[in-house]
């Protein structure tokens, strides 16, 4: 009989700061009959000698070395050496808490389900967040289909998801994920979770979701900042997700409502690696998603986050907007171009025309707003994102996307 009801996978690249805390918070689970294979995806720094290191004193360890091949190449190389009949996925620079597997595979076990999901916190800079799911229970192979698929992607509220695109706060059957992940191109390498997590709910009969936080997300703002690529290798990259998720999803759920909900998807995501601005060659003008703001703006931008980056990257190259001042709740040192992240406190209603909030959730818009409100911020300035619908579509197809959500125009 094979004891090992558990492999835990944790593909590595580049994280040997953060890599024995992710080990040792594995190594001292009080659920003890899993397996940890630890996925060297030829990383350049230390990591390899870590991982062979902790193999030598704990047999539980195993670990695979092999030539850099993205996230998802390691992944299923992980997937090929597991013996446990359960998937657990854990990133690196990441770390879990001590009943992390205890609870996720009781709950599999108790509910029979083959996806189970929890909640998790964030940390950054020193700062823990707790973020649960909205959804908690368990749900038949019927209420999968008629109220999470329906809203996985998109909710109804631009853009949140219905269920969340991470693998790390899930626990997956080996014999369903199988019959995903290989199907998967390596060359999605721009939303690789969402392309595992919602094709494999779509063929999952059994759903537990829990709000007990169990995993530890460092959101590291060394991590976000990465220059935009040539944008058509990155609608390329986006097309490829985009279609995988249609061909998936298309034999459960109806098409007006799979293409609404990867419409939107898409845009959220052209927006964020965009920086919000995006250059429409077929009418050779910039398409500005914020409301109200115009070029020229005196603007502030709150949060120092992937979008909130990508805004002042992106505004470097067009000086599109005037920014004023670059704020964010989770004050830290970050420099981009001149602007200098400030705390939330630093500006005033006279400093500015409208204060953009770079998030693409909606959850998280209307906290924040009412944080600055009570700090006396006028609330005509803070403008929303455009999500009218006939201009999204017009969009992605002036960019090159055809009704499948492949991009058709090729890389230089």
């Amino acid at each position: 009989m094979n004891p090992i009801k558990i492999s835990v996978i944790v593909p590595i690249y580049r994280i040997e700061d953060y890599l024995p805390k992710c080990i040792e918070s594995l190594l001292q689970q009080s659920f003890k009959d899993f397996e940890l294979i630890l996925v060297d995806d030829g990383s350049p720094d230390n990591c390899p000698k870590i991982c062979d290191d902790y193999a030598k004193l704990d047999q539980r360890v195993k670990v695979i070395h092999k030539p850099n091949g993205g996230l998802l190449s390691a992944r299923k190389a992980g997937l090929d050496a597991a013996l446990g009949t359960h998937i657990a996925y854990v990133d690196g620079d990441d770390w879990v808490d001590h009943f992390y597997l205890d609870t996720l595979y009781k709950l599999a076990v108790a509910n029979d389900a083959d996806l189970a999901v929890t909640g998790h916190f964030r940390e950054f800079d020193g700062k823990i967040e707790t973020i649960k799911p909205n959804n908690p229970g368990f749900y038949n192979e019927e209420r999968i289909k008629s109220e999470i698929l329906p809203n996985a992607i998109y909710n109804g509220e631009f853009c949140e998801h219905g269920m969340s695109t991470y693998v790390w706060n899930k626990l997956f059957k080996k014999e369903l994920l199988i019959k995903v992940l290989y199907d998967i191109s390596n060359d999605v390498v721009m939303g690789e979770d969402a392309a595992i997590t919602y094709s494999y709910l779509a063929i999952s009969k059994q759903l537990v979701i829990s709000k007990i936080p169990l995993y530890y997300y460092r959101q590291r703002h060394d991590s976000i900042v990465k220059s935009v690529e040539d944008p058509k290798t990155e609608y390329y990259r986006l097309g490829l997700l985009m279609n995988f998720l249609k061909t998936k999803l298309s034999p459960v759920l109806d098409k007006y409502n799979l293409d609404k909900q990867i419409t939107y998807y898409l845009y959220s995501q052209i927006l964020v690696r965009s920086g919000g601005l995006t250059y429409n060659q077929q009418k050779d003008s910039w398409f500005n998603p914020f409301l109200k703001t115009t070029k020229d703006s005196k603007v502030v931008v709150y949060s120092s986050g992937s979008f909130g980056q990508h805004i002042l990257s992106t505004n470097l190259k067009t000086d599109y907007f005037k920014i004023i001042k670059w704020i964010d709740v989770d004050f830290h040192d970050l420099k981009i171009g001149e602007n200098t992240v400030n705390p939330i406190s630093s500006i005033s209603n006279n400093e500015f025309d409208y204060l953009i909030i770079a998030t693409i959730n909606p959850s998280t818009h209307k906290s924040l707003k009412e944080e600055l409100e009570l700090m006396g911020i006028d609330s005509s300035k803070i403008v929303k994102i455009d999500t009218d619908i006939t201009k999204i579509q017009n969009l992605i197809e002036d960019l090159g996307f055809d009704q499948n959500f492949i991009f058709t125009k090729k890389t230089n």
